[in-house]
Protein backbone atom coordinates (compact mmCIF):
# COMPACT_ATOMS: atom_id res chain seq x y z
CA UNK A 1 0.00 0.00 0.00
CA UNK A 2 1.36 3.38 -0.77
CA UNK A 3 1.63 5.76 1.67
CA UNK A 4 3.35 9.47 1.69
CA UNK A 5 3.79 11.00 4.81
CA UNK A 6 4.71 15.24 4.72
CA UNK A 7 6.23 16.43 7.65
CA UNK A 8 8.27 19.62 8.72
CA UNK A 9 5.37 22.27 8.67
CA UNK A 10 4.70 24.83 11.53
CA UNK A 11 4.67 28.61 12.21
CA UNK A 12 7.22 31.32 10.96
CA UNK A 13 7.59 34.35 10.82
CA UNK A 14 7.67 36.33 7.55
CA UNK A 15 10.70 36.32 5.55
CA UNK A 16 11.61 32.78 7.67
CA UNK A 17 12.50 29.74 6.26
CA UNK A 18 11.02 25.80 6.50
CA UNK A 19 11.68 22.63 4.95
CA UNK A 20 9.26 20.24 3.86
CA UNK A 21 10.09 16.23 3.62
CA UNK A 22 7.67 13.82 2.03
CA UNK A 23 8.56 10.24 2.50
CA UNK A 24 7.60 7.59 0.32
CA UNK A 25 6.65 3.99 1.49
CA UNK A 26 4.94 0.99 0.69
CA UNK A 27 7.20 0.92 -3.36
CA UNK A 28 10.09 2.84 -4.78
CA UNK A 29 9.29 6.31 -6.02
CA UNK A 30 12.28 6.79 -8.12
CA UNK A 31 10.64 6.19 -11.09
CA UNK A 32 7.32 8.80 -10.33
CA UNK A 33 7.63 11.98 -10.67
CA UNK A 34 6.18 13.93 -7.73
CA UNK A 35 4.91 17.18 -6.87
CA UNK A 36 3.75 19.71 -3.89
CA UNK A 37 0.60 21.25 -3.76
CA UNK A 38 -0.84 23.78 -1.40
CA UNK A 39 -4.70 24.02 0.06
CA UNK A 40 -5.49 27.30 1.83
CA UNK A 41 -8.80 28.02 3.84
CA UNK A 42 -11.97 28.31 1.47
CA UNK A 43 -9.21 27.90 -1.80
CA UNK A 44 -8.87 25.34 -4.39
CA UNK A 45 -6.24 22.84 -4.00
CA UNK A 46 -3.34 24.49 -6.06
CA UNK A 47 -0.11 23.65 -7.61
CA UNK A 48 3.53 24.27 -5.69
CA UNK A 49 6.03 22.33 -7.49
CA UNK A 50 7.21 19.52 -9.18
CA UNK A 51 10.01 17.42 -9.87
CA UNK A 52 10.41 14.67 -12.65
CA UNK A 53 11.71 10.61 -11.54
CA UNK A 54 15.19 11.54 -12.43
CA UNK A 55 15.36 15.37 -10.70
CA UNK A 56 16.84 16.77 -13.73
CA UNK A 57 13.24 18.49 -14.28
CA UNK A 58 11.39 20.75 -11.94
CA UNK A 59 8.68 22.98 -12.25
CA UNK A 60 7.55 25.96 -9.95
CA UNK A 61 4.40 27.83 -9.97
CA UNK A 62 5.22 32.09 -10.41
CA UNK A 63 4.00 32.72 -7.31
CA UNK A 64 6.87 30.63 -5.44
CA UNK A 65 9.85 30.91 -7.91
CA UNK A 66 13.14 32.30 -6.65
CA UNK A 67 11.66 31.43 -3.63
CA UNK A 68 10.47 27.47 -2.95
CA UNK A 69 12.91 24.62 -4.30
CA UNK A 70 11.78 21.37 -4.78
CA UNK A 71 14.35 18.12 -4.50
CA UNK A 72 14.66 14.27 -4.24
CA UNK A 73 16.72 11.74 -2.54
CA UNK A 74 15.95 8.51 -4.37
CA UNK A 75 17.76 6.29 -2.28
CA UNK A 76 15.78 7.82 0.60
CA UNK A 77 12.62 7.56 -1.07
CA UNK A 78 11.87 11.33 0.11
CA UNK A 79 10.73 14.77 -1.58
CA UNK A 80 11.61 17.92 -0.19
CA UNK A 81 10.53 21.35 -0.56
CA UNK A 82 13.14 24.19 0.55
CA UNK A 83 10.75 27.33 1.31
CA UNK A 84 12.46 30.73 1.71
CA UNK A 85 11.07 34.21 2.24
CA UNK A 86 7.92 33.04 2.80
CA UNK A 87 4.67 35.19 3.03
CA UNK A 88 1.48 35.34 5.15
CA UNK A 89 -0.37 34.32 1.61
CA UNK A 90 1.71 31.47 1.71
CA UNK A 91 -0.21 30.00 4.69
CA UNK A 92 -1.66 26.62 3.85
CA UNK A 93 -1.80 22.83 4.06
CA UNK A 94 1.30 21.51 1.73
CA UNK A 95 0.30 18.16 0.49
CA UNK A 96 2.91 15.86 -1.63
CA UNK A 97 1.84 13.89 -4.22
CA UNK A 98 2.57 10.92 -7.34
CA UNK A 99 1.99 12.10 -10.82
CA UNK A 100 0.07 9.70 -12.80
CA UNK A 101 2.50 8.48 -15.63
CA UNK A 102 2.27 10.52 -18.93
CA UNK A 103 0.11 13.04 -17.14
CA UNK A 104 0.62 16.86 -16.70
CA UNK A 105 2.77 18.35 -13.64
CA UNK A 106 0.18 21.00 -12.68
CA UNK A 107 -3.12 19.37 -12.19
CA UNK A 108 -4.39 17.97 -8.81
CA UNK A 109 -6.14 15.56 -10.97
CA UNK A 110 -3.13 14.26 -12.93
CA UNK A 111 -1.65 12.94 -9.73
CA UNK A 112 -2.65 9.83 -7.92
CA UNK A 113 -1.58 9.00 -4.19
CA UNK A 114 -1.47 11.65 -1.78
CA UNK A 115 -0.46 12.22 1.75
CA UNK A 116 -2.27 13.69 4.52
CA UNK A 117 -0.85 17.10 4.18
CA UNK A 118 1.61 19.25 6.85
CA UNK A 119 0.15 22.97 7.69
CA UNK A 120 2.22 25.77 7.18
CA UNK A 121 1.33 28.95 9.15
CA UNK A 122 3.15 32.61 8.11
CA UNK A 123 2.37 35.02 10.80
CA UNK A 124 2.99 38.90 9.40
Amino acid sequence: QVQLVESGGGLVQAGGSLRLSCAASGRTFSRDAMGWFRQAPGKEREFVAAISWSGRNTYHADSVKGRFTISRDNAKNTVYLQMNSLKPEDTAIYYCAVRNSGASYYTPGDFGSWGQGTQVTVSS
